[in-house]
């Protein structure tokens, strides 16, 4: 039953200082100034140094303030310190327990930054600041100035800040994906990829930016065995993702609900926040906190792992599915409202025919048991006994379900925006990046190799989500990969036409996307100008596909396909 999120990771890496930095933003050289105790924000050291990967670098420590000008030449750096981490306002205003950690000079511990979150400041940068340039910064100097633009984004649920180091995260960016991907050994995929310590290809944040498309991993898998079966099991996980998108371009919004009535009906009430002690990594259990501390520490959590987590949530503690989907969709590097919430709700049993349950036997056979041997509740675990036990512990058997009719869900044409009256399509688009496409292998950025490139950081993305610092830092260094690329924080409808007029463009470009918050920007954006969407590179033929109500429907219909390389 694993496998359901084909999610990927990375390994940490130790701990570095860093001095005062210099910043490019808008093409202007920044003026910095040296770092004092109240001025310049710091991240906390990892509990200890880990094995480093090559293209896991040495985290940040941190940022000096500087003198930063938009393109219009206003100076912004007085917003960019409303936004400061003043970590003695913060301790004033209650934020936290703690003020600093005691913190040695250099090459150790450091202080604890407190985000300034005063309601009467603004959260987001002004539209006129293009932030491409900074993408294309060192990562210390990128983390650093991103955790003050975007203070929402180290301030955990809790109102602490959080403890993950940016060296522990995966890089961002086309070559760290190459590597990743040559490293895939489909055959070893399929013998041990339940196994946390298995050969799963930890491509997934790549894929989910669309620095990797699903074609280009399918290939490279088929490349490395002798007959297409033997990676069968590759291809058929990542036909899963290529699911959870089709499914999402049906319902939109709808995945934000219960697609179908529950499977079981739980004994208590569903809770609407999560609990304290698991945020903090605190419930006692020695698994459940480790999960908890690897994904705040690398955005990352093994498939297997993701599910246990979020069966214990939902099934155990009672948390409503929607409540945890929410949480892991801030901290995941691969954070992707249709594999995410889809997942979440396969578990909960509101898009299965059942909710996923596990017990300790399962959990220790994919760990090799190296969560047990040291837990304080060996033997009286919230998941000891057999399926048949925990079924009757923790759902109601004598009240039956709601009545769940068979799910058809009918697959929806690709999205076409259309463009307005009588308008030819566009010869110099300005093309559009989103989180699905944030990469020069953005198929329109492909298409339109000298156009212009803009990606829009949407404020509503922004509130609704929360992404982390790390996933911030992630996006930022897929986006340093596109040569020019603008970044600008503003709602999408009203920035790209502004700045389609700005550069003398004849429309917007784009690459396909489930997400109903993209596809409703675009189609304001075509009232008035052209817009035109871009496919991706084939994964499978979906013309024989009817139903999309379970995955075995859709995979029957279109997994014979997928295992056929592109032609060349």
């Amino acid at each position: 039953m694993a496998g359901r999120d084909r999610l990927r990771s990375g390994e940490p890496s130790g701990w570095q200082d860093t001095a005062c930095t210099h910043l490019m933003l808008a093409g202007r050289q920044s003026v910095c100034h040296k770092p004092d105790a109240r001025s310049s924000p710091t991240l906390p050291n990892p509990r200890k140094p880990q094995e480093k990967h090559p293209f896991y670098p040495a985290p940040p420590v941190f940022r000096p303030r500087g003198e930063f000008r938009d393109p219009a030449g206003q100076n912004v750096l007085p917003w960019i310190n409303s936004l400061a981490f003043d970590a003695l306002d913060a301790h004033e205003r209650g934020i936290g327990p703690d003020s600093f950690r005691s913190g040695r000079a250099s090459g150790g511990q450091c202080p604890t930054p407190r985000p300034n979150l005063d309601a009467n400041r603004p959260m987001h940068p002004p539209a006129s600041l293009d932030l491409g340039p900074l993408s294309r910064r060192p990562r210390d100097e990128l983390a650093g100035t991103l955790a003050e633009l975007f203070p929402r984004a180290i301030a955990t649920e809790t109102g602490r800040t959080s403890s993950a180091s940016i060296g522990a995260v995966a890089r961002g960016g086309r070559a760290a994906a190459v590597a990743m991907l040559a490293a895939v050994d489909p055959v070893a995929y399929a013998r041990s990829r339940n196994h946390v310590a298995g050969a799963v290809t930890m491509l997934s944040p790549w894929i989910r930016h669309g620095v990797l498309s699903l074609a280009e991993v399918r290939d490279a898998a088929l490349s490395r065995v002798a007959r297409p079966e033997q990676a069968d099991k590759l291809v058929s996980e990542l036909g899963w993702r290529d699911y959870w998108r089709q499914v999402h371009a049906v319902l939109g919004d709808g995945i934000l609900s219960d697609i179908e009535p529950p499977a079981v009906v739980r004994r208590t009430p569903a809770l609407d926040r999560m609990p304290e002690d698991v945020l903090a990594a605190n419930t006692g259990m020695a698994c459940i906190d480790a999960f908890v501390h690897r994904l705040n520490d690398t955005g990352w959590l093994h498939n297997h792992e993701r599910m246990w987590l979020a069966s214990w949530l939902v099934h155990v503690r009672g948390v409503h599915w929607r409540v945890g989907a929410d949480w892991f969709l801030r901290h995941l590097l691969d954070g992707d409202p249709a594999s995410n919430h889809l997942s979440w709700q396969w578990v909960a049993g509101t898009f299965a025919a059942r909710p996923y349950l596990f017990n300790r036997e399962n959990l220790e056979t994919f760990t090799s048991g190296i969560h047990c041997r040291e837990c304080p509740l060996l033997g009286r675990c919230d998941v000891e006994g057999s399926y048949e036990d925990l079924s009757l512990r923790l759902f109601d058997p004598t009240s039956p379900p709601l009545p769940r009719p068979s799910l058809r869900l009918r697959p929806v044409p690709p999205w076409r925006p259309g463009a307005c009256s009588a308008a030819p399509a566009p010869t110099r688009p300005l093309v559009w990046l989103t989180l699905d496409s944030a990469a020069p292998t953005s198929p329109a950025a492909v298409e339109f190799a000298s156009a212009p490139r803009l990606f829009v950081i949407d404020p509503a993305w922004l509130d609704e989500e929360r992404p982390s610092l790390a996933r911030l830092v992630f996006l930022f260094e897929c986006l340093a990969d596109v040569p020019g690329a603008e970044i600008r924080v503003g709602p999408p409808a009203e920035i790209l036409p502004a700045r389609v007029a700005a550069l003398g463009c004849d429309g917007v470009a784009v690459a396909d996307s489930p997400c109903p918050r993209t596809r409703r920007a675009g189609a304001v954006i075509a009232a008035s100008m052209p817009v035109v969407t871009r496919d991706w590179p084939t994964f499978c033929d979906r013309s024989r596909v009817k139903d999309l109500g379970r995955f075995s429907r859709y995979w029957q219909a279109a997994g014979r396909s997928a295992l056929a390389p592109t032609p060349a």
